[in-house]
């Protein structure tokens, strides 16, 4: 117990430094590791399996809908880039460029891709002719390379793996449909594999992405109060197509432009998972992406037949689980840290006296409750308990957001919320950019959405900005 009692003091606690805390997860779990390139990481082999777990989740989501994966290049020419007026200006702070190739500078630069919407539309404008060759459900998953200034793991690095979707559609309302069934399913996704849940609405246009003409998001809370948004579904009309020259002859035999959008989710959501399940332990990873299910930890393994015992129960296991077992020559107490520490959601012990008895212990990471069960209802067992685990991690993260969300409707009351607690609030907007740019200088907090549900009211109220009555409530709070 010494071993552990010194691995958990190694995390700073998040009452005391919850930025730290986060770091030391990260780095402790064996997510990550600082690269020699600066604002960059490598993904380790626990994060890559992290990161894999969600990516085949959400792939096999995405072609249930008829979704298909294409390839991108990484490099967008600049007179590419540049097409998009809007677009181009949103990015082009966070732009790497590539000058020189070998020791030939090159005769135009090359932009190493922080999102792919030129790409795409290049490649529509050589295979969209007709009504016919649409729609186009495309997604990619890749790296992508932004500047940013100020670095952390996960949420917020040079490079950063996600995956993005394009699509592009005869008619408006084709696409608008995508728009909102892409956001649904990610926020479908997070809710029911990641256990995290969401807020579902729309951007203001002050916070929508650049060139679109409508951004939809998922916005989760952190154990901090603080917003992570989650996963973007943008709706581009056809500003690209037009700006692309994207052109298709259509029923009427004349000729028109379509309707795109994108969408995506990267490796952020990691951070989420981090920052909305873990404690001053390490990770609390939900079942369904867990590298991880279940940790065998054999006890008193030196005594004849407990390792022969763990490894029968691991063969078992593997039908229904993924499943591990310790046989190394560490502490069941150092063992018990350590995949604490990672996140493993169920641990079980056996030991000479679980095999006198035919049973072992189930010990759940969210709960630390045990429960001793026979060895013959493993296979019923370990499925169940890892919904609960599930379902636990979700109610829990439900409860922090809803004690943590306040109604104001007055700039004194946001002054007074803001001033005084962490979380989200709820107030009237007048939907003018000026007010909202007000409440950000003077109180430190953006729009996180306009929700769907609640979003819009019959009389929301007054804006606490001007004063001027409402229909449209908003999601405010601090992001990462």
């Amino acid at each position: 117990m010494a071993d552990n009692k010194k691995m958990v003091e190694a995390i700073t606690s998040m009452e005391e430094d919850f930025a730290k805390w986060y770091t030391d997860v990260v780095k402790k779990a064996e997510l990550v590791d600082y690269s020699g390139v600066r604002g960059c990481v490598i993904v380790r082999p626990y994060g890559c399996a992290l990161w894999e777990n969600i990516r085949d989740l959400l792939d096999a989501r995405f072609k249930a809908t008829g979704h298909e994966n294409v390839m991108m290049p990484m490099f967008i020419p600049e007179s590419l880039l540049q097409k998009e007026k809007d677009h181009v200006e949103g990015f082009a702070p966070e732009v790497a460029w590539v000058t020189h190739g070998g020791a030939e500078k090159l005769q135009e630069r090359l932009c190493v891709r922080p999102t792919s919407e030129t790409l795409f539309c290049d490649h529509y404008a050589n295979i969209v002719h007709s009504y016919r060759d649409l729609p186009k459900l495309y997604n990619q998953w890749c790296s992508v390379v932004r500047w940013e200034k100020t670095t952390r793991p996960f949420l917020r690095t040079r490079e950063f793996w996600w995956q993005e979707g394009h699509t592009i559609h005869e008619t408006a309302q084709e696409a608008l449909e995508e728009t909102e069934r892409m956001l649904n399913i990610y926020a479908d996704f997070c809710e029911q594999e990641l256990a995290i849940p969401v807020i579902r609405g729309r951007k203001t246009d002050k916070e929508k992405f650049a060139g679109a003409e409508a951004t939809y998001t998922v916005e989760a809370m952190m154990h901090d109060g603080k917003a992570l948004q989650s996963a973007t579904s943008h709706y581009f009309g056809d500003g690209f197509a037009r700006a692309f020259e994207i052109v298709f002859t259509g029923r009427d035999n004349k000729p028109q432009y379509p309707h795109q959008t994108s969408w995506g989710m990267s490796t952020r959501i990691i951070g989420a998972i981090i920052m909305c399940h873990g404690d001053n332990n390490g990770l609390v990873l939900p079942p369904a992406v867990a590298p991880v299910q279940v940790m065998i930890v054999p006890i008193a393994a030196h005594k004849g037949g407990v390792l022969e015992k763990a490894e029968a129960l691991r063969t078992r296991l593997e039908k229904v689980c993924r499943v591990k077992m310790d046989a190394s020559e560490q502490s069941p107490g150092w063992k018990f840290a350590e995949y604490e520490m990672k996140g493993v959601p169920l641990r079980l012990e056996i030991g000479p006296k679980d095999i006198e008895q035919n049973q072992c212990v189930l010990v759940r990471r969210d709960t630390r409750e045990k429960t001793i069960v026979p060895l013959e209802a493993l296979e019923t067992e370990v499925p169940r308990l890892l919904t609960a685990v599930r379902d636990g991690l979700y109610e829990k993260a439900l409860a922090r957001r809803e004690s943590m969300t306040y109604q104001a409707s007055s700039m004194e009351e946001l002054r007074e919320i803001v001033s005084t607690k962490a979380g989200f609030v709820k107030a009237p907007w007048c939907g003018s950019r000026a007010c909202e740019e007000k409440l950000k200088e003077d109180l430190g907090i953006t729009s996180r959405c306009i929700p769907f549900d609640g979003g819009h009211q019959e009389h929301a109220g007054v804006c606490p900005v001007c004063g001027k009555e409402t229909d449209t409530i908003v999601v405010w709070g601090t992001a990462y």
